[in-house]
């Protein structure tokens, strides 16, 4: 057991000190001065002897020239600049597979707390963002007669014999590239979502994930289209089914414009996730909705397909049995397909 010490002894040995100075000869060191207290004085008695006792010196740097430069180079050079010729380079370590000048050692100060990954600030997020908006700019701009036209001819079914204006290449080019950017509105979309439910950590690179939801909403679209060919060269006839697979291009097309301003919110407004999720069902409820219509109306319109496809009163239960095998029924696929691509890619801790 440490007992402490008499700080009034303490106190007096050090004011004896400071009236009568010990007589020493040669530099005063610290330990020299502690030697002068008691074994049990305090840290803080200690400190003000040495304070008494000791005091700083100012600091003289050296005024001699620094003599270990290489020859006929000024001082401060040195072997690792990697400009200097080869004869001054060479040293004891040159040859030595582990010495590397060009490299840094080390690294001044203190390292900070890496930076989190967010969407926000992904460079290939807002390179996508920014090219699917400059899409849509130049497709409105370049389009717009084409898209009135496109939304009038959808509410109204020309009857037989009534000639059509066709679509020009660059209409149709831009119609795809709404197209494209639908895809990549939903792959990143549901990249969003998926970092929020399912994992925020993959197995591959963000933008391999990003690619590959857009692959599987592409592939969503080749089938649907070459689904509603099948079932238009069966049952209905050439200028019907055409009719029919411009309203979907249209319809499809749409669907990307509607869900851009949700994924910006989302990307760099911090949007609820369930308010983008109400969002994004009002939008593909309503895309289905339409295409209901366009199904009912081309039917009404048809009596060669009613007679066939849709007999007599029970016509709009076939419609809506036919809506639910071309429009619920992969929609519902799309969805448990990304949802098990997201789980086999997530990382599990």
């Amino acid at each position: 057991m440490v007992l402490q010490a008499d700080s009034v002894q303490v106190e007096a040995a050090e004011e004896e000190s400071l009236q009568n100075p010990v007589v020493h000869t040669g530099e005063l060191t610290p330990r020299k001065v502690l030697s002068w207290l008691p074994r049990n004085a305090t840290p803080a008695q200690q400190d003000s002897m040495i304070r008494a006792h000791i005091k700083p010196s100012e600091i003289r740097w050296s005024t001699m020239p620094d003599t270990l430069h290489l020859p006929g180079h000024p001082a401060g050079k040195s072997f690792r600049d990697v400009s200097l010729p080869q004869y001054y380079r060479e040293s004891f370590f040159s040859k030595d597979s582990l010495f590397h000048p060009e490299l840094r050692g080390g690294r001044m100060g203190v390292s900070g707390d890496p930076v989190p990954y967010s969407v926000s600030g992904d460079n290939f997020v807002t390179s996508l963002l920014l090219l699917c908006f400059v899409l849509a700019c130049v497709a409105f701009a370049q389009s717009r007669e084409f898209i009135l036209r496109q939304l009038r001819k959808f509410f109204y079914t020309p009857r037989f014999g009534t000639t059509e204006i066709s679509e020009t290449s660059t209409e149709l080019r831009f119609q795809l590239f709404l197209v494209l950017q639908t895809c990549l509105l939903g792959a990143i979309g549901f990249f969003l979502y998926s970092r929020a439910s399912i994992s925020d950590t993959f197995t591959i690179e963000q933008y391999q994930v990003i690619a590959i939801y857009a692959g599987v909403v592409a592939s969503y679209f080749l089938f649907k289209a070459l689904l509603y060919s099948v079932v238009g060269w069966v049952f209905f006839d050439r200028k019907k089914n055409v009719q029919w697979m411009k309203a979907y291009l249209f319809l499809f097309s749409c669907e990307g414009v509607l869900l851009f301003p949700v994924v910006m919110l989302l990307t760099y407004f911090n949007l609820s996730l369930d308010a983008a999720i109400i969002y994004a069902l009002i939008v593909v409820g309503l895309v289905k909705i339409l295409s209901f219509y366009k199904s009912r109306s081309s039917a009404a319109s048809d009596v060669y397909k009613r007679q066939i496809f849709f007999r007599g009163n029970g016509s709009f239960l076939q419609i809506f049995l036919y809506f639910c095998a071309l429009e619920a029924v992969p929609f519902s696929a799309l969805c448990g397909g990304l949802v098990l691509m997201s789980h086999y890619l997530k990382i599990n801790f």
